[in-house]
Formats: structure tokens, C-alpha cells, sequence
């Protein structure tokens, strides 16, 4: 396949798990180490698939009522890491860096805590920081990162693990990014309307 890419390392944070067992297996199956936080990292254990705790890559454990988990130079880092740079390569090994393949995100249901008629500061808890900043940078980086930005595109990413293994073109990366944006976009334009109203 033109400009493929072995995923390798795969950071999975999200917020309905429902539809994810068969892309967990099917990674596991594949040789993909799994990195995760809190409710997902116990989800994904609890199906008897290994994940590895992100804090252990970072040295730090989720801080301020879980508002900072996953923001840090290591994860950021093995994202945005530019896989054919000789400096970008040098800076991730002086910093033991993991480079990171494949990002699964689903973000805080923001519209749906408006809908439901909660309070202002349920409203403002369940706007996502580290899961928007995660789907920004592997969609950036799409060169060299799978982004998966919301539960939405679970089958997408099913589809091209069934037909191809954990192995993507930069084609499907760059549609991946796409769909990134598209997501990163309307979740921004809700928070904002909700401000103004």
C-alpha cells in the first residue's frame, strides 16, 4: 500500500465505550500496545486485553479531579513527533519518548449535559480539554497518526483493521484527519453557542 504505516502504539481515551470490544481485540490481535487512562484503561483490562497506564509513561498520575490526564510532553510528544525528521527522532529518544500511531478519542457529551438541564458547572465539567487537544494533534500529524475522533468513525476503523490489519495509507489518514477536524469544529461551535446564549 502507498505511504502505509504500521500502527504499532495506540492511546485510546474516551467516553462511550459501547462498539469499542471488537477494535480492542482485533488491535491485541494485531500486536498493538494499548495506553489509556482511568474508566477506559479498566474497560480495556477488563475484557483481558493488557493496556498500559499512561501515567506510567508520564511519570504523573490524573491530577485535578481528572482534568489533567493525558496533557504532557510524553504524549503530545509521540504524537506530533515527526517520523522522518532526524531531530524530531533525536529529541523523542533523549526524552524517551514512545511515538504513538493511533488515537482513539470520544469527547465529553457537551450537548447533551446543555440538553439535559444541568447545572452550569455539570455544563462547564464536560468540556473536553485533553480529548480535543489529542484529536488536534494526531489529525495534524496525520502524515504519520491515525486519528479515530469520535464514536462515530469505531467502524471506519474497523473496517480498514478487518481489510488490511493495523496498517493504514495516507490517504485513509488524511480522510481520518478530516473527519478529525470536522468533529474538533462542531464540539467548538456548541461551546461557543452555549456561551453566547
Amino acid at each position: 500500500m502507498e505511504n502505509s504505516k504500521q500502527i504499532r502504539r495506540a492511546l485510546v481515551s474516551v467516553y462511550h465505550k459501547d462498539g469499542l470490544d471488537e477494535i480492542l481485540h482485533k488491535l491485541h490481535e494485531e500486536g498493538v500496545e494499548l495506553l489509556s487512562t482511568g474508566g477506559t484503561q479498566a474497560f480495556i483490562e477488563g475484557l483481558g486485553i493488557p493496556c498500559r497506564k499512561v501515567e506510567d509513561v508520564t511519570g504523573y498520575p490524573s491530577i485535578l479531579g481528572g482534568r489533567v490526564k493525558t496533557l504532557h510532553p510524553k504524549v503530545f510528544g509521540g504524537i506530533l513527533g515527526r517520523r522522518e525528521l532526524a531531530g524530531d527522532q533525536f529529541e523523542m529518544q533523549k526524552y524517551e519518548i514512545p511515538e504513538i500511531d493511533l488515537v482513539i478519542v470520544d469527547l465529553y457529551p457537551f450537548e447533551d449535559t446543555v440538553k439535559s438541564g444541568a447545572s452550569e458547572a455539570e455544563i462547564i465539567e464536560k468540556i473536553d480539554i485533553g480529548g480535543i487537544s489529542l484529536i488536534r494533534a494526531a489529525a495534524k500529524n496525520f502524515k504519520d497518526v491515525v486519528i479515530v475522533p469520535s464514536k462515530a468513525e469505531y467502524s471506519v476503523l474497523m473496517g480498514l483493521l478487518r481489510e488490511q490489519g493495523a496498517c493504514t495509507t495516507l490517504a485513509q489518514r488524511r480522510d481520518l484527519a478530516a473527519r478529525a477536524f470536522g468533529v474538533s469544529s462542531h464540539y467548538d461551535t456548541a461551546i461557543h453557542g452555549w456561551f453566547v446564549s
